[in-house]
This record gives C-alpha cells, sequence and structure tokens, in this order.
C-alpha cells in the first residue's frame, strides 16, 4: 500500500459486533488493495471496539477512530472523512457486505472515459442470515431533481471522487443524513452515475417494517422541507414520486 492510499473507506460503528466481522472481512478481501479503512466507533457498549483493534492488529489499513460520546452516524461518517487520506471516499455500513471486486469495477468505472466523480451501484437486499431477498435494479443516472423523486441511492453502494467533487460533510441529520449529502453535492455536479452491476449486500434487519416505511416517510418529508427548503407544492409533488418508487423498488425482484 502505498504511503497514502488511494480510497479511504468509512464505517461508523454502534453496537454492531452480530455483523461487523463479515463486513470488514469484505473489505480487506476486496480485489483492489491500495485503501485504508476508518471504522469509527461511536461509543459501542457492546464487543464492537474489540473486533475492530482485533483486525488492525492484523492489517495496518484498518485505522480505529473513537468518538467521545454517542453522536450518530452523520458525525461519525465525518469524523472519518475529516481523517481520510484518499482521493476518493467509499461508504459501508456495519452490517453491509461488498463483492470482492466492488472497488476495482468501481473505480474503472470512474475514472474511464467519461469521468464520473459520484458513482453508485446496484444491490441486493438479504437477511439476517445472508439469505438473498432480491436485487435493486436503479436508475442509470440521477441529476438533483431525480433524486427527489427516487431516493434509490444506498450508502453502502456510493463512491465520491474529492478531486473533482470536492471536499464536504454530511448534514448533522441522525437519519437520512445521506440521501442529504447526496442532494448537497448534486446541487452542485450534473449527475450522480450508476455501475449497473449487484456489487453491495443490503442487510435487512429484523424490525417492524411498517414502522420502518413510516420513519422512512417522515424522513423523506424532513429533507424536503427542512434542509432542501422546498416549498409545501414542490415538497409534494417531489414526495409523491419517490412513495410510488419505494414502492416500486419494494416489489422488485
Amino acid at each position: 500500500m502505498s504511503k497514502r492510499a488511494h480510497v479511504s473507506v468509512v464505517t461508523p460503528v454502534y453496537n454492531a459486533e452480530e455483523f461487523l466481522a463479515a463486513t470488514i472481512e469484505s473489505v480487506l478481501n476486496q480485489t483492489y488493495h491500495d485503501f485504508e479503512y476508518l471504522l469509527v466507533n461511536d461509543c459501542s457498549s457492546d464487543g464492537s471496539r474489540t473486533i475492530i483493534e482485533e483486525y488492525a492488529q492484523k492489517d495496518p489499513r484498518i485505522k480505529l477512530l473513537d468518538l467521545e460520546e454517542n453522536s450518530g452516524a452523520a458525525v461519525a461518517r465525518n469524523a472519518g472523512i475529516e481523517q481520510a487520506q484518499g482521493r476518493f471516499i467509499a461508504f459501508i455500513d456495519s452490517d453491509d457486505c461488498w463483492y470482492p471486486e466492488k472497488l476495482e469495477k468501481q473505480l474503472a468505472f470512474m475514472t474511464g472515459v467519461p469521468n464520473r466523480p459520484f458513482t453508485y451501484t446496484n444491490f441486493e437486499r438479504i437477511t439476517e442470515d445472508g439469505e438473498r431477498i432480491g436485487s435493486q435494479n436503479l436508475p442509470e443516472r440521477l441529476n438533483y431533481s431525480g433524486l427527489l423523486k427516487n431516493t434509490a441511492i444506498a450508502c453502502s453502494t456510493v463512491i465520491i471522487d474529492r478531486e473533482i467533487i470536492g471536499d464536504f460533510r454530511m448534514p448533522l441529520k441522525r437519519k437520512g443524513q445521506d440521501t442529504a449529502t447526496w442532494l448537497m453535492i448534486l446541487r452542485d455536479h450534473d449527475y450522480a452515475y450508476l455501475l449497473p452491476e449487484v456489487l453491495n449486500q443490503y442487510r435487512q434487519r429484523t424490525g417492524s417494517l411498517s414502522d420502518n416505511k413510516w420513519k422512512a416517510l417522515a424522513r423523506t418529508w424532513d429533507t424536503y422541507r427542512n434542509y432542501e427548503n422546498l416549498s409545501f407544492g414542490r415538497a409534494a409533488y417531489y414526495f409523491v414520486h419517490y412513495a410510488f418508487n419505494a414502492v416500486k423498488r419494494r416489489v422488485q425482484k
């Protein structure tokens, strides 16, 4: 690995011991090796920090960062971004997994012709036991308006080229800060581009699906009104499209 890694991978960690090892292994098993891996411990009370320490002792690419108080995923990701040395920032959540060629394929896609500084991929949903539920086939590109209509970009699939996009931080929202970040970037840049391959596994956790849906609806409306400052009419227009596309993704196989 070069002294300054080309890619910085960022994971916020809070009480994630059940799946954290699988997430870390999926990053370490990448066919592309020139990366640093920043795991930000958000005051976990379980064995998450110990797991990170054990991997850090084995692989110098792993860096453990500790927050002084529990602050949420946005603060944790921002702490990782602030310490990141790489030109490219990649995200993966602490219960998701990457396929081995994820970084290699996505970086080639980004640095080819034309250059694509903000990219995402298709992904598949898996159960807590790792069983495949179904894959998600997403739009080939999204601009600001398109993302308002279809909040389809999963955080664990995203890579951003800071050399072109510039430095950035996530808004300090407890939930939905990733979509708010993509919208912020797309105010100044034309598109986010899809690499149309399934390169990520999103773990669908046990819980009340109906509650999660209502929370997602409330979160998206809050983003429209309080972070994007859309009028009620414009927010309602985009919200209808968002809800339709969300249902469409749920039934997609």
